[in-house]
């Protein structure tokens, strides 16, 4: 197997996507429990934005906060980073579960990725039916279009155990009653995600994660996320849009989209050189949440990237220097 090269300038930007990610968290974590999801989303928003700004870059937000006319930062479209930099597109997420932050609940994320232009899918921000499972298994081995029994039988027989001893992650959502109800048929054991429907792709393809499979219909726009932290580290992902409307299906036209049945694998949805950082906002099980200790605020990153094949799990203390010159 040929020796993978790196050049320092793809060292640094894995770094500096942790560094925005990890803004994105400690902006959030001050609005932690205060009820308020729109501040703590604004936040995070803010703090994001002016780490960006910094990154040698020339980027281009394929998508974030939403259109210009919807948002004042982070917006679709918006060019962000020096301009000095690699020409990127950018795929953010400030705040994975602004509802989490607000009521101080497990889980929540902060979530940046970048790879080559034109390396996402254009996506409209709509549903996505979603399926996931690990790396080491055939490519073909579940399907969008099959049933969960038929799913979930044969990745128990693919990995050599029981369907009874799976556990599938699942958005607890009023939608899902259907697929719930399948599921429990089955005898599978189930765990329900309050919000976090990238966190839950994730954990079928991380060490020592219990999670199996990853069911049901969330954010098209985290799909992508899903799929760019996928590209990464491996695992199988499949994502078709749910078109529930014309204003849907025109949406999905504006994007470029013209077969509304499409399902797309996980290099349909991210690829290129695809760099992915996610920091914990409040603790879950992929990452512990931001938390201070004697004045130093401590955050948990985790980072990947195609190229390398890497996942790095990093923690900062943020103005350790402080803390060093305060005790002197």
């Amino acid at each position: 197997m040929p020796e993978v090269t790196e050049s320092h300038t793809g060292r640094n930007l894995t770094m500096e996507a942790a560094r925005v990610s990890a803004a994105g968290a400690l902006g959030a974590s001050e609005m932690m429990g205060r009820g308020d999801d729109q501040a703590a989303d604004q936040a995070a928003v803010d703090a994001m934005h002016d780490a960006l700004a910094t990154v040698m870059i020339d980027g281009t937000i394929q998508f974030g906060e939403g259109e210009e006319d919807q948002a004042q930062k982070l917006y679709t479209g918006e060019k962000v980073g020096t301009g000095d930099g690699p020409k990127v597109d950018v795929a953010l997420m400030p705040i994975e579960g602004p509802t989490i932050v607000a009521k101080g609940a497990p889980n929540a994320l902060s979530i940046f990725t970048m790879t080559e232009e034109g390396g996402f899918l254009n996506v409209p921000d709509i549903y996505m039916n979603k399926i996931a499972i690990g790396s080491g298994l055939p490519d073909d081995l579940v399907s969008l279009d099959e049933e969960p029994s038929v799913n979930l039988n044969a990745l128990a027989k693919a990995k050599g155990v029981e369907v009874h001893d799976l556990l599938v992650c699942i958005l607890d959502r009023p939608r899902h009653g259907e697929l719930l109800a399948k599921v429990r048929e089955t005898g599978a054991r189930i765990r329900l995600i309050a919000d976090g429907d990238v966190n839950g792709v994730i954990a079928t393809n991380l060490p020592h994660s219990p999670v199996d499979i990853y069911l049901g219909i969330g954010g098209s726009r985290q799909g992508v996320l899903a799929a760019a932290a996928m590209s990464c580290i491996g695992g199988h992902m499949q994502g078709k849009l749910v078109i529930r409307s014309a204003d849907d299906e025109r949406q999905a036209m504006a994007c470029g989209i013209t077969d509304m049945t499409q399902t797309y694998g996980v290099h349909d949805m991210a690829s290129g050189d695809v760099t992915f950082a996610t920091t914990g906002i409040t603790t879950g099980p992929m990452l512990r949440g931001v938390h201070k200790d004697l004045g130093v605020t401590i955050s948990h990153s985790m980072v990947l990237r195609h190229r390398t094949g890497t996942l790095r799990y990093i923690e900062s203390h943020h103005q350790f220097a402080s803390r060093v010159t305060n005790s002197g």
